[in-house]
């Protein structure tokens, strides 16, 4: 198969990150901890005297300069407001740090477990906290950082998939159709949809970036923030069927609209978001190929079982997106 991308981290080695962490003024005590990061590398620093540390280390040529300090200064602002986003620590005035070639933001420690997206009061609570990100972010928009939409997660990833080779030959004539029906039906939720509000969002709001303690949650990880519909950062509460993600969508909402008012078009949106992702996913695999932590974490990628439970997948997508968008608000 066919890559493309080269090893960004092949000489971060454990004394450069000390030695990064060092080089903003801190005194590292020797303790490291890779944390579960893939498109960045991400590490709990021990410091002398003083609570460890996380330390970020971004993935060379994905985002510019530019981009990077204009997600920090959301979360700063988020934070200034009292809003649990936990955001970069500044060191002689910056957020944004330069060493041996790496970019790294430093940021402090904060534990959590998953909440219990089963009880509504919980969905209700963290709809209230999405609705206050929403309120700043519809302010202003992003200028760095992109939109989300259908020709860089949707088409540009499928022929990325077929450009490289990914789909065993078996599967392509079938990939190729089900990918560009799905793609369709994405096309017909947003034109159902109309012209909604794009605003700054978290922009991928799962469960590994939503932790949660007594005082409630608070959200990490920012990297994938940018312009978008309001309802990417909600559609990833729901599960279940139908039935059952009216009742947590309805439990969000209620939260949700106590501080940003939430336009029910965006509800044709929320399988299409789901499809866009499934593709975008893929495809972000693949880019990563030649990273070798990618290969390590995602065995099963590639494998024939894969790819037809992938287009499988799809087509369930399609029926979803053909049965029209929740209801009962």
């Amino acid at each position: 198969m066919n890559t493309v991308n080269l090893t960004p981290y092949a000489d971060l080695t454990p004394d450069c990150v000390l030695d990064a962490v060092e080089s903003v003024g801190l005194m590292p005590d020797g303790r490291l901890l890779a944390l579960n990061s893939y498109e960045n590398r991400v590490y709990q620093v021990g410091l002398d005297d003083d609570a460890p540390i996380i330390a970020k280390f971004y993935r060379p040529g994905r985002w510019n300069d530019a981009a990077i300090e204009e997600e920090h200064a959301f979360m700063l602002t988020l934070a200034a407001l009292d809003i649990p986003a936990v955001a970069p620590l500044r060191f002689a005035g910056r957020t944004l740090h330069h060493f041996r070639g790496h970019r790294l933001a430093l940021m402090p420690r904060r534990g959590g477990r998953h909440p219990e997206l089963g009880d509504l009061d919980v969905l209700e609570w963290i709809g209230r906290f999405i609705g206050r990100i929403h309120a700043v972010g519809a302010v202003v928009p992003f200028y760095y950082r992109p939109t989300l939409d259908i020709a860089e997660f949707g088409v540009a990833s499928r022929d990325f998939l077929l450009a490289q080779n990914w789909i065993p030959a078996d599967l392509l004539d079938a990939y190729r159709s089900v990918a560009d029906h799905a793609l369709q039906c994405v096309r017909d939720c947003y034109a159902r949809a109309g012209a909604v509000r794009m605003i700054r969002l978290h922009g991928d709001c799962h469960l590994g970036n939503l932790l949660w303690t007594d005082a409630g949650p608070h959200f990490v990880d920012f990297d994938d923030a940018r312009q978008g519909p309001a309802i990417q950062d909600l559609w990833m509460l729901l599960a279940g069927d139908r039935a059952e993600m009216t009742q947590q969508l309805a439990a969000v909402l209620a939260g949700y609209e106590d501080f940003a008012e939430f336009d029910a078009r965006e509800l044709h949106l929320i399988e299409a978001l789901r499809t866009l992702r499934l593709i975008h996913h893929a495809a972000w695999i693949a880019r990563r190929w030649d990273d070798p932590a990618f290969p390590a974490a995602f065995t099963w990628f590639g494998d024939m079982h894969y790819w037809q439970n992938h287009i499988l997948q799809l087509r369930e997508q399609i029926a979803a997106m053909t049965d029209g968008p929740l209801h009962g608000f």
